[in-house]
């Protein structure tokens, strides 16, 4: 029987936080003379509560996890937060219904982006503040889960990052304070940066923390229906800027922070994702400027294709333009790069630049076996032997996504939904990204319309995405808890 106590307490403190942050939405409606703050009082003493009683009622001294726990502990984090995060969704305004409450939870604490809501610029602003907090606190706490767990749990190829995180699982909950807290600092920094340059740029302090929030998690949502076309020029450049920061490992800001500035671009995922981001950008501006013949000055085109590229690469989702409009190969791409996502150890989200890289060595190495099938092709990354459990676990990690990848379209469209709204509606969940485009989207991009079996769906697609698929499926397997 698996020791489900150093599981809960972690849980339960992390629910403590939670309800404590709720306080701050409060503050915000209170100050505004918004009757809304009363709801946010409620659901934080709610929370607070219930945290507390399963802090204390697995009260003890752990300073060790079994592989079991933490799997289970990965898990429970990302499920039991969208509920209590859902909370003053309910309550108070936009008074959602229990399967849009928890999508707008869960599209929050996973960094998608997707809205369930039909109108946004109504809301209070509390409410505005408490979507942000989610997805901001989501993509810290992805940080350290990509840094901390994953690579112990050998998931997706995660394992060959385990000499820059944690040796062994024995002392990850120690050694998880320390990671956490270098991380944390990066985190809070560069989030005060980017607010600093959005009110600069001209957004009031307001906008500027909401959006800040939720560039820096590269989450996407916005406090407007019109989402980032709110605030064209300057703040696209600048929001370009933190949407790359916050896609590149946090790993390497820590050792920048620390006075060494050579590993980040000796880094060969960093490398390789800048220059993909500049092909997509090139192709894509160029295409638009030349073939689509568009009605924008070639200054106004390139930013408005930097911004919306890099907000689909990065899977932050936000979007100041109506993309569609581009034409058929810049949407295709803009599918392939939402495919790619940011690097590892950062709050970008898909499959990852490094899990790409490992792909086209593996590949590399049998086109050249089919030609000289006697001699030795070692695999390496970064001058690094790649054990044959890495290529592996990336290899079942690529299957595992296209899987459910199409298992989703194949559902989505079942629940009667046009065949390119059930595409990007799966693409946006599995993948993390945000946008979805099909005739049942509403005009500020919402699922409102959706069915609530298609909303289920994308749930639980949006989870499988954000913790790396292996981490929830292995639970279904009955060997892991006779483990």
């Amino acid at each position: 029987m698996i020791d489900l106590r150093p599981v809960a307490h972690p849980i339960g403190k992390i629910v403590i936080v939670l309800g404590v942050m709720m306080l701050a939405p409060m503050l915000v409606d209170l100050w505004h003379d918004d009757p809304h703050w009363q709801v946010f009082l409620e659901c934080a003493l709610i929370t607070v509560v219930f945290g507390a009683l399963i802090t204390v009622a697995s009260q003890g001294h752990y300073t060790s996890l079994k592989l079991q726990q933490a799997f289970l502990l990965t898990s429970g984090i990302w499920l039991v937060i969208p509920v209590f995060g859902a909370l003053p969704f309910v309550l108070g305004q936009p008074d959602a219904s229990l399967i849009d409450a928890f999508f707008e939870s869960m599209s929050g604490v996973t960094t998608t982006g997707t809205t369930a809501f039909p109108a946004l610029d109504g809301l209070p602003k509390g409410t505005h503040l408490w979507r942000a907090l989610l997805q901001w606190m989501g993509g810290l706490g992805i940080v350290v889960v990509a840094m901390v767990f994953l690579p112990v749990m050998r998931v997706g190829g995660m394992q060959f990052f385990r000499s820059e995180g944690f040796d062994t699982l024995g002392k990850v909950l120690p050694r998880a304070g320390g990671i956490a807290a270098e991380m944390t600092g990066i985190y809070v920094v560069m989030t005060v940066a980017c607010t600093l340059t959005y009110m600069v740029l001209g957004m009031s302090p307001f906008d500027a923390v909401i959006h800040a929030l939720t560039t820096c998690s590269t989450g996407g949502f916005s406090n407007y229906d019109a989402s980032f076309g709110a605030y064209l020029g300057g703040p696209e450049w600048a929001a370009s800027v933190f949407m790359i920061m916050a896609s590149i490992p946090f790993i390497r800001m820590v050792q920048a922070m620390r006075g060494d500035l050579a590993p980040i671009w000796a880094d060969r995922q960093i490398r390789t994702y800048l220059r993909w981001v500049a092909y997509a950008c090139g192709v894509i501006a160029l295409y638009r400027l030349f073939y689509m013949h568009q009605d924008h000055a070639p200054l106004e085109l390139l930013r408005e294709t930097v911004f919306n590229t890099i907000s689909t690469f990065s899977g932050t989702g936000y979007a100041s333009t109506d993309m569609l409009a581009w034409g058929h190969l810049p949407l295709a791409l803009l599918i392939v790069v939402g495919l790619i996502g940011g690097c590892t150890g950062s709050t970008g989200c898909s499959v990852k630049v490094f899990r790409y890289l490992i792909l086209f060595e593996a590949v590399r190495a049998q086109i050249r076996r089919m030609h000289s099938p006697h001699r030795v092709y070692p695999l390496r990354y970064e001058g690094r032997p790649l054990d044959r459990d890495v290529i592996n676990s990336v290899m079942a990690f690529f299957t595992l996504f296209m899987l459910t990848f199409g298992l989703l379209i194949v559902g989505l469209s079942l629940t009667g939904l046009h065949p390119r709204t059930a595409l990007t509606a799966a693409w946006t969940a599995i993948a993390n990204i945000g946008p979805v485009w099909g005739p049942e989207v509403t005009a500020n991009g919402s699922v409102a319309e959706f069915p609530d079996a298609a909303k289920t769906m994308m749930i639980v697609g949006m989870y499988l995405g954000r913790l790396e698929l292996v981490s929830v499926l292995v639970l279904l397997v009955p060997r892991f808890w006779r483990g």
